[in-house]
């Protein structure tokens, strides 16, 4: 992933990109980064018991509740804006609570729409699409741990969701030295498929580390919720689904490549509307389209 300025405040960020055809493009995902500030260190929250061997600490935690149509707790997330040459996507990232609302059942639900209400300008123009995009930075990070959330995502060419982790150092050292753990991503055209992948120096963008994992019986992830972790070490990483293992990666794996994975890093939920890896939005695709996250959760021993 290559940071670039951007029009508005200042940084983009972009997420991978796995297929050959796209090795010449820059890769990543991303929206802007209105702010990175330093991240506060993970935290054991105030009234969960103190970890003995072999226990976990509730470090970070957001179920989502609240009143239909608020906005997520500030305390937590902050609401990144713009629109991403990079990638070539194709939404607006707003502002508040525009695109990204709890509905009163203990979820978010981040909703991508086919609109412009406040006459959004993109690299290509008009903006087409609205979406969110939320991280933590600044207000939580975390080395270590079991990270997951449990998601119900959305369907159709060109829809793009993502649960992933960027390292805590990103404002200082930039894309890719920082790292990039995608815990979860999945590009429309490939309904019963997700993919985790790290990113780092010189393993970024199309040629990032990683696995697939492919739901049995032709299933589509669209069709109902899934949780999606990582349990991460000191020089490991493993993925899973449902509490399916698909892939472990270690230094080992990068051809002598730097390992960057041993520091704090933040959390990201977005998603985004087209672009070089999963194409644009075509006729069959349908809007509104929502991702809908019931909780995020990071527990460290």
């Amino acid at each position: 992933m290559t940071v670039h300025p951007t029009h508005s405040t200042a940084r983009s960020v972009s997420r991978r990109r796995r297929v050959a055809l796209y090795a010449a493009s820059l890769l990543c995902c991303s929206a802007i980064l209105t702010a990175l500030p330093g991240g506060a260190s993970a935290a054991p929250a105030a009234d969960s018991p103190a970890p003995g061997p072999g226990t976990m600490a509730l470090a970070f935690e957001d179920q989502f509740d609240g009143p239909a149509g608020a906005g997520v707790d500030g305390g937590k997330w902050q609401i990144e804006t713009g629109d991403n040459v990079n990638n070539h996507e194709r939404q607006y990232y707003t502002p508040g609570n525009d695109n990204a609302a709890l509905d009163g059942r203990g979820n978010l639900v981040i909703t991508a729409r086919k609109e412009n209400p406040g006459n959004y300008q993109c690299w290509y123009g008009a903006c087409e699409y609205t979406s969110s995009r939320l991280n933590t930075s600044g207000k939580f990070a975390a080395a270590y741990g079991h990270v997951e959330a449990r998601i119900k995502i959305p369907r159709g060419q060109g829809i793009w969701p993502a649960f992933w982790m960027l390292g805590d150092d990103f404002g200082n050292v930039g894309w890719p030295n920082s790292g990039e753990i995608d815990i979860m991503e999945n590009v429309g055209f490939e309904p019963g498929t997700v993919h985790g992948t790290l990113h780092g120096p010189g393993y970024s963008g199309s040629g990032g580390i990683g696995a697939a994992y492919t739901l049995p019986n032709g299933q589509a992830f669209a069709d109902d919720f899934h949780t999606f972790s990582v349990d991460w070490a000191p020089d490991s990483i493993t993925w899973s689904v449902d509490g399916n293992v698909f892939q472990r990666r270690t230094p080992a794996d990068l051809g002598g490549n730097q390992w960057v994975f041993n520091k704090p890093f933040f959390l990201i939920l977005n998603l985004a509307v087209g672009g070089y890896w999963p194409g644009d939005p075509d006729g069959s695709t349908q809007f509104p389209q929502q991702m809908v996250i019931d909780y995020v959760r990071v527990t460290t021993s």
